[in-house]
Formats: C-alpha cells, structure tokens, sequence
C-alpha cells in the first residue's frame, strides 16, 4: 500500500476523532481501580465509542475480541480484556483506536492502578511518555521515518531502558495500519521521507528488560521474554508545513 496525505477535510474529521479518543483514554485511566476486571474496561471503551457516534476499529480486527487492549505489567500490548482483576500498583497500558466518519486514529497510555506508586514503574512511564514527544518533535517534512526511531531510542538509551524493538508505529487514517512502518529504534536519516500530510501512529514500547518479547498461546498478547515491566504511549499525529500537530491530545 502507498503512503497517502490526508486531504484538510480528511485531517479536520481525524482532528475531532482525536478529541474523542482522548476524552474517552482520559476517562478509562480514572476508571481503572483496584479490583475492577479489564472486561469491565473494555465494556466501558465500547459503550462511550458508541455514545460519542463513532465505531471500535479494534474489535473484529484481524480476529480481535475486543474494543480495547489491556496490558499489565509485562504485558508489552494486544492485551485481551478478560476476568484479570486489576491490583494496586499493576501497570496498565490501555490500547484503543476509532472510526470517526471513515477516519481511523489510534492512542495508547500507562497507568498505574491505584494509589500505590512504585519508583521504577513512575520512572518507566516518564521515560516512555519523553521518548514519545522526542520521536514526535522529529516528524518534520524533509527528515526520514529513522529520525523518529532514532529519537525514541536516544532517550530510552539515556534512561537505561530497552526498545521493544520488535513492534512499532505506523501510518493511519484511511485505516488502521498504514505504510509507512514507523520504528522505535534507527538509524536516523533512513526510511521513507516524510512529507506534509501523512499521519502516523507514533507509539514507542520500552522496558526495564532485555526488550525481547513473547507471544502468548491467545496469539495477541505480547509479553517481555525475561518478565521485565513494560510501558507503551501513543498518539496519532499528522506531520505538516509548520511542524508535528497531535490529534489525539484532548483540548
């Protein structure tokens, strides 16, 4: 498949899509408590998709179950929500994409559960959230999809974390995965040009592991090999003349 640009009336309904998607990941992290099933979650995430009028772009892909993914502790992503009770302190990392008027976008965030805070997961989810905007600061017209991946690797290198390097962003609107691959590790000034006009899911993986993963007999969900936490942050963002604009930031 090309890499296509999004016409303006095609980034304005992404742009509301985004809000819609960030009101609702806002509302599913305050939800997420001690005790509560990740179904329950789950079953939250369907029905405020279908209250805002828009459609889970998860749910049925590929075989999915699910509206959401669920991942705690060493689960890296594609979680399947399920009976797991949620513990004080687990780390959580809720997964979710729309359909707004045939427009798709994609945003994923890490919690912890509760009120218990341990240092090291605090600090996985910093230096997560921190590659992230690193990675999105160089999504400028005239740079190539490896600056991104060199930038996100920069910072977990400098925080003494590993990528999940097997797993990454990617190209969305028109549906949900779209060329171009976007990689969370480099070389820098390789891979397709950007230009003004794709969106891309940006979403890097770190842990506090060796970064080598496993897959689980469900066939989804992707754990660390060695047990190590895991933390996952995403968010759509379009690359444009004046610089990256995020869509999926609440106003």
């Amino acid at each position: 498949m090309a890499i296509t640009l999004k016409s303006h009336r095609e980034i304005t309904l992404m742009h509301q899509a985004g809000r819609i998607l960030a009101s609702i990941l806002a509302e599913l992290s305050t939800a997420a408590r001690p005790g509560m099933t990740t179904r329950e979650l789950d079953h939250l995430a369907c029905r405020w998709i279908q209250e805002a009028g828009a459609e889970p772009v998860f749910l049925g892909y590929r075989g999915y179950p699910a509206c959401l993914c669920t991942s705690v502790n060493d689960e890296v992503l594609h979680g399947i929500p399920g009976s797991r009770r949620l513990q004080a302190g687990d780390l959580l990392s809720l997964d979710l994409g729309l359909r707004f008027h045939g427009l798709v976008v994609d945003a994923a965030v890490t919690v912890i559960v509760g009120d218990s805070v341990h240092p090291e997961a605090a600090r996985l989810i910093t230096a997560t959230e921190e590659a992230f905007w690193a990675g999105c600061a160089a999504a400028q017209p005239g740079n190539r999809v490896g600056d991104i991946g060199a930038a996100i690797e920069h910072v977990a290198r400098r925080y003494g974390y590993a990528v999940i390097a097997d797993y990454g962003g990617h190209g969305v609107g028109l549906g949900l995965h779209e060329e171009p691959s976007v990689p969370n590790t480099g070389p820098a000034g390789r891979g397709p040009l950007l230009r003004a006009g794709m969106t891309l899911a940006i979403e890097p993986m770190l842990t506090n592991g060796s970064g080598e993963t496993v897959v689980r007999p469900d066939g989804w969900t992707v754990v660390t090999k060695d047990g190590g936490l895991a933390t996952h942050y995403e968010h759509t963002v379009l690359v444009s003349e004046t610089g990256p604009i995020v869509l999926t930031m609440a106003e």
